[in-house]
């Protein structure tokens, strides 16, 4: 049979299972928030263990507990960031109270912890105590929002890998099909020659573009207000510890972090949450408009546009044989409707703070992640499973140029537009190519008239 301890909060008591790690304060989170049903990300419960880790050495540095807790404290959360006690994280990702729910899950978590690594049983508080140890200094209104910023840090940075590879592919496919020209479109209509190397290669400027954002989003999480406390006046922490709590935080991460200049404003205030979701959205809507160029380009084979080929990865009907589909660019894009849908979220939680604090910093957290943690999965299997296998149809290309009424722009500098264009309107009434009217018409020598429509020269 399942055995219990009795704990008790300020709600009143209530049984913990024995073996748990985690206490009456998680468990009571449990309960009440069976919302979503997925728990913290995983890269935020190594945050908040090296936000935890960072503030036991600091308080152990300048005396406010003792430094043998402090150190118990410290491999506890050594021993969360090594993978263990994962499963003792049970609060749900959307939570009511600002994330103390998560905090105290922490809290609990590391006391009980080291309360073993000391020699004590679990759940005797007397030893290692949640909010007194593993808590002290700290409020869940600086822990939260620090150990969320360290984590977005992170994923940020896996995106920007997502981002150099993907770019990376672009670019040896420009160089790849750099001698295949195409015809230009604007507004789904016939305009000029391209290259392809020159097509590829501006979705690499765009992404160019979007790694330097990402670099800009990095470093604006990096500003914490760690040592704040509640609502950034610092009540409760002793005024070393509030000196180096961040320095001893970038230690512990490996990043370089700063406190914010005004703890006040940097607690109430989340505005660097919409900015950073911005760029993420911006990054989104540009790997969208390339995945529906893509679509574009390939759609047929026999009736679209038969430009290039993509990878075939599955069937794509279950009634029509030898159907494929675009799925890979097709999930990129719905990445993309999620990521502005988070957006939009975001920005609504950080507009609905109220005076001192914001207590909608979950569902903030809940979409960063997942719009950052879907981008970069959707950036690596876009690379993997589609941009690389990428070929070109150069014959189809070549003659789609030289059906094209719209090369006739090329002819403005020598015969003017008037005559350009009623040239271009004779040839698309008779069906003919551009060049044959040219030539029926005897409007410029055929030597000159093959240098001019030469679609290298107009490229």
């Amino acid at each position: 049979m399942q055995e219990y301890r009795m704990e008790s909060d300020s709600i009143g008591k209530k049984e913990v299972p024995m073996e748990a790690y985690y206490g009456v304060q998680s468990l009571r989170a449990y309960e009440n928030f069976q919302i979503s049903g997925k728990r913290v990300h995983i890269e935020f419960i190594k945050a908040i263990a090296e936000v935890k880790k960072a503030a036991a050495l600091t308080n152990g540095e300048v005396g406010a507990i003792d430094t043998k807790i402090a150190n118990a404290m410290a491999q506890a959360c050594d021993e969360i960031l090594e993978g263990q006690f994962a499963d003792q994280f049970i609060v749900d990702a959307i939570q009511g109270g600002a994330g103390t729910s998560l905090n105290m899950n922490a809290n609990e978590v590391i006391a009980n912890r080291a309360i073993e690594i000391l020699g004590g049983k679990k759940g005797d508080y007397s030893i290692v105590h949640p909010n007194d140890h593993a808590n002290c200094g700290q409020s869940t209104n600086d822990v939260f929002p620090s150990a969320g910023k360290i984590a977005t840090v992170r994923m940020i940075y896996k995106a920007i890998d997502a981002l150099n590879a993907l770019r990376a592919s672009f670019m040896d496919k420009s160089r790849e099909c750099n001698d295949v020209i195409k015809m230009g479109r604007t507004e789904m209509q016939d305009a000029v020659p391209i290259g392809f190397g020159q097509c590829f290669g501006a979705y690499a400027s765009a992404l160019s573009r979007d790694i330097a954002r990402f670099e800009i989003a990095a470093k604006e999480m990096c500003k914490l207000n760690m040592g704040g406390t509640a609502i950034g006046t610092c009540i409760n922490a002793d005024k070393r510890y509030v000196e180096n709590i961040v320095p001893t935080l970038c230690k512990v991460t490996g990043l370089k972090l700063v406190q914010a200049d005004d703890l006040i404003d940097a607690t109430q205030n989340l505005d660097s949450f919409v900015f950073v979701s911005g760029i993420v959205k911006s990054c989104a809507t540009t790997l969208s408009k390339i995945a529906n160029d893509l679509r574009l380009m390939s759609s047929g084979p026999r009736t679209g546009f038969a430009e290039i080929n993509l990878p075939p990865k599955q069937n794509g009907s279950s009634i029509m044989p030898g159907k494929i589909n675009p799925v890979i660019p097709e999930v990129v894009s719905q990445i993309a409707f999620n990521v502005i849908g988070n957006d939009t979220t975001i920005t609504l939680a950080a507009e609905a703070g109220q005076l001192e604090l914001n207590a909608f910093e979950p569902i903030i957290f809940y979409c960063l992640f997942e719009s950052l943690e879907t981008l970069t999965n959707g950036m690596n299997v876009f690379r993997k499973d589609c941009i690389d296998g990428i070929t070109v149809n150069a014959d189809r290309c070549a003659e789609e140029v030289e059906r094209s009424i719209s090369i006739v722009t090329a002819l403005c500098p020598y015969i003017g537009y008037t005559k350009a264009s009623l040239l271009a309107k004779k040839a698309l009434k008779e069906k003919k190519n551009i060049r044959d009217i040219l030539l029926e018409e005897q409007v410029l020598p055929k030597e000159q008239i093959d240098t001019v429509l030469d679609p290298r020269k107009m490229i």
